[in-house]
Order: C-alpha cells, then sequence, then structure tokens
C-alpha cells in the first residue's frame, strides 16, 4: 500500500489527494508538454486514475485525438495528462500528476526522460549555474512587503 499525497492547482480551487506507490516521476520533453507547461520540460508522477480523488474536478482540455490534459480554469495551472481511452493491455487506466501540484513534491525523484526528441539540451545540465534564493531578492523581498502592508 502507498501513501496518500495531496495536491492542487495554485489558487486552490481545485484540489486531489493521490495514492502514491513510488518516489519514481519522469520529465517528458515532447512538444506538446512544453507548450502546456510553458517549460522546457513538464515533470510527472504517474499513478493510477483510480488512485486519484477530487475535491473539484480540473477542467480538461483535449491536446490531441489521444489525450487530454487537467487544468484549473480560475488560475491556469496544468494538473494531469492522460490517454483517452482505456489501455489496450486490459491494465488499468493512468493519470500523469505535474510535480508542481503536489503540495510536497520533494520525496519524487526523476526515473527517465520521454518526448527526447524535442529535448533542450542546453536546459538539462543546470548544475553548474548562479544560485539566489527568492527571499534573498531584494527587488522582489520589496514587492511582498510593499503587498503586505497595502
Amino acid at each position: 500500500m502507498g501513501e496518500r499525497m495531496s495536491g492542487g492547482c495554485q489558487c486552490g480551487r481545485v484540489r486531489y489527494a493521490a495514492e502514491v506507490e513510488d518516489d519514481d516521476a519522469y520529465l517528458c520533453h515532447c512538444r506538446m508538454c512544453q507548450r502546456a507547461t510553458g517549460g522546457v520540460a513538464a515533470a510527472f508522477k504517474q499513478v493510477l486514475r483510480d488512485a486519484v480523488t477530487w475535491t473539484c474536478e480540473p477542467d480538461r482540455f483535449a491536446s490531441s485525438p489521444i489525450a487530454r490534459r487537467g487544468f484549473c480554469s480560475a488560475c491556469g495551472a496544468p494538473l494531469t495528462f492522460e490517454y483517452v481511452d482505456q489501455p489496450a493491455d486490459g491494465k488499468p487506466a493512468k493519470t500523469d500528476l505535474t510535480m508542481g501540484s503536489f503540495d510536497d513534491p520533494s520525496r519524487f525523484c526523476p526515473t527517465s526522460h520521454f518526448g527526447w526528441e524535442s529535448h533542450q539540451e542546453a536546459w538539462l545540465d543546470t548544475a553548474g549555474l548562479p544560485r539566489l534564493r527568492s527571499d534573498k531578492y531584494q527587488p522582489l523581498v520589496a514587492k511582498w512587503e510593499k503587498a503586505r502592508d497595502a
């Protein structure tokens, strides 16, 4: 038996709980995922579709004839990727939940890449780039302080 984990969209309208069996996650580099998330790759955790319960179902967009993507129409947060049809092998249907939508995604580790034909090589190894914490970036801190005091 796995662990029950929660997540949802940025505004909190769409929430879920999912039974998670392991720590494996993956990056999808396909052009559809790049466009759907606005990033160079989408990070997903695959779970059994029946292992996800929603407090409010996400809106869904048919991103192709074979797949749909769940999202929140209020804040725009991408939440899922899933194939429309049931698996031909008789196995249970699966849903891929976006890593960023989990309340605590720190448990997961990427174990594979998918859609490699569209990967952006320059974005794969960023270990040597300078790092700056958002709470140490004074222009951003000042904006938050101003918003708090308003």
